[in-house]
């Protein structure tokens, strides 16, 4: 059996005091869950007593949850210098929270024991002592924080080791080493925890801060030394640059070093779990995220895409499907005929060698005038599509107009189009919140007699970027548009120097790639579309 590593997450602690990082007792519970069903053993949930929302959480935790894994801990400090542990609040509630496990951070540093606490080197032993040995009373799983170890090992290696072991002494069951700074090196964490391990008879774990950029790899480097209980946090959120990021630590440490940290039928949800705790937190992803980032497996150079299908090793590390991620071939001026095949396929269009060249040769010329298919998707589709004579004409533009103006101190904006709809023209007006909204309902009024099916399609998302800034109210715009119809969403592209006409392009590629996945038919006229004929 593979040597094993305990998974302790502080997302739900230390991840939320993170910028920009607010968790409810709601969202805290849904991402305990998660964590849970994904293999973590010991959760972090908050400082008990603190604020209400902590307090919340651990009712929660405690009343009607049934934990298939994991051990929910409650976080705090040693006792106040002048307080006795039994009626020191911190401490008290600590045990009121009602977890098995508990996790208490002390000083490691003279520098923090003498200017933070304002005590002696001896006192601050005694209170690391008669916490520890307190909370063990009570029959608590202590897991100690020696905060700013690695920092105060630098200044006084002596003392910061006296603190480690008055708390093994006192009963902790893990002793945490922190670079709680963030600043330290990989080789200079193996050396000091392995120092650690030979000097200390207790179990070892690490608790790394990214300000450094080295949070994963001082995990590891730790764990090579003889740590095995690891700490971090999902997405690697946390105060200043973050903890060290367990969607990274988790498969390094599995996939490269051989230890067991989850069971291997759930690491495949590593980038769901990843999405999940970002979207609760109301968070961006980070695209370039090793693992899980939507780039982390995604090639943009032909002769990169060539290489990996013909062989994915060439240049993937593990296979993205380990950790639930997937292979993508980027569609750029970079792109030679073997990106555009692989996006084909993707597609599901028998995509031959002449088109495919007539397609990188048509990419590099829109890409050159400003377009760009690595977010539009939906238009890229419909330009090969259309170099295969697959789209139909499903309508066309003749004519365009947009007015906005004030009435009665409050603005208007109305467009009107003229269309040809199955050999039909057909006049649509629309008023809008601006210009493009009030096209896209203009379009809507026009196309919906004809295809019914567009009823569900709205437009979801609108995006705007100056390509040309230098050429003021000249420039060239790009526009990206998202729609969406309940259940998919897809994206389209426009340029022009006109933004008017870069927005139409994009709004009509929308509704045509709807039209054409709903009732594509195949005696009507083709016809290209917008970003196509560019």
């Amino acid at each position: 059996m593979a040597d094993s590593v305990e998974l302790f997450d502080t997302t739900l602690r230390d991840g939320t005091q993170g910028e920009h990082v607010t968790l409810s007792a709601r969202d805290k519970m849904r991402i305990a869950r998660r964590l849970d069903a994904f293999g973590i053993d010991v959760i972090e949930g908050g400082w008990p007593g603190s604020n209400p929302k902590d307090q919340a959480f651990f009712e929660k935790a405690r009343h009607g949850e049934a934990w298939a894994q994991t051990s929910i801990c409650a976080f705090g400090s040693t006792r106040h210098a002048s307080n006795a542990p039994s009626e020191d609040a911190n401490l008290q509630a600590l045990v009121e929270a009602a977890t098995d496990v508990v996790s208490i951070f002390g000083k490691s540093w003279t520098l923090h024991v003498e200017q933070a606490l304002g005590v002696s080197p001896k006192t601050n032993l005694e209170l690391i002592r008669s916490s520890v040995a307190f909370l063990h009373r009570h029959g608590k799983r202590v897991i100690y924080d020696a905060e700013h170890f690695f920092d105060g090992f630098a200044d006084n290696p002596e003392y910061a080791l006296r603190t480690l072991r008055a708390a093994a002494e006192a009963g902790a069951d893990t002793l945490v080493l922190c670079d709680t700074n963030g600043g330290s090196l990989p080789h200079d964490i193996h050396r000091i925890t392995a120092t650690v391990a030979d000097d200390v008879d207790a179990s070892l774990g690490i608790h790394a801060h990214n300000d450094g950029g080295c949070a994963v790899a001082n995990s590891l480097a730790a764990v090579r030394a003889g740590a095995r209980h690891v700490q971090g946090t999902i997405n690697g959120l946390g105060e200043r640059c973050g903890n060290a990021d367990l969607c990274t630590a988790i498969p390094d440490l599995q996939l490269k070093m051989g230890l067991e940290c989850v069971a291997p039928g759930r690491l495949d949800d590593l980038v769901d779990l990843s999405r999940f705790t970002n979207e609760v937190a109301n968070l961006d992803p980070n695209d370039g995220a090793p693992y899980v980032g939507r780039s982390a497996f995604t090639h943009k150079g032909g002769v990169h895409v060539s290489a990996v299908m013909e062989e994915p090793s060439t240049y993937e590390h593990v296979e993205p499907e380990v950790v639930g991620n997937r292979r993508r071939a980027l569609v750029s001026d970079l792109s030679g005929r073997s990106n555009i095949q692989y996006k084909a396929e993707e597609m599901g269009i028998d995509l031959g060698s002449d088109a495919a060249a007539r397609a990188v040769e048509r990419i590099k010329d829109l890409e050159h005038l400003g377009y760009e298919f690595q977010g539009a998707e939906a238009s890229f589709e419909l330009l090969l599509r259309t170099l295969q004579d697959e789209v139909p004409d499903f309508f066309g533009l003749d004519r365009m107009r947009v007015w906005s103006g004030q009435d009665d101190d409050e603005q208007t904006v109305e467009a009107s189009l003229a269309l040809t709809v199955r050999d039909e023209r057909t006049l649509a007006v629309a008023e809008g919140n601006g210009p493009v909204d009030a096209l896209s309902n203009a379009m809507r009024e026009g196309l919906l007699s004809f295809y019914p099916s567009l009823d569900d399609v709205r437009l979801s998302d609108y995006k705007v970027r100056v390509l040309t800034p230098q050429d003021g109210t000249a420039a060239t715009v790009r526009v990206l548009i998202e729609h969406g119809d309940g259940t998919s969403t897809w994206n389209t592209v426009g340029v022009s120097e006109n933004i008017l006409d870069a927005s139409w392009q994009a709004l009509a590629d929308g509704m045509r790639y709807a039209l054409f996945h709903a009732a594509p038919t195949s005696d009507t006229k083709q016809v290209p579309s917008p970003a196509a004929s560019a």
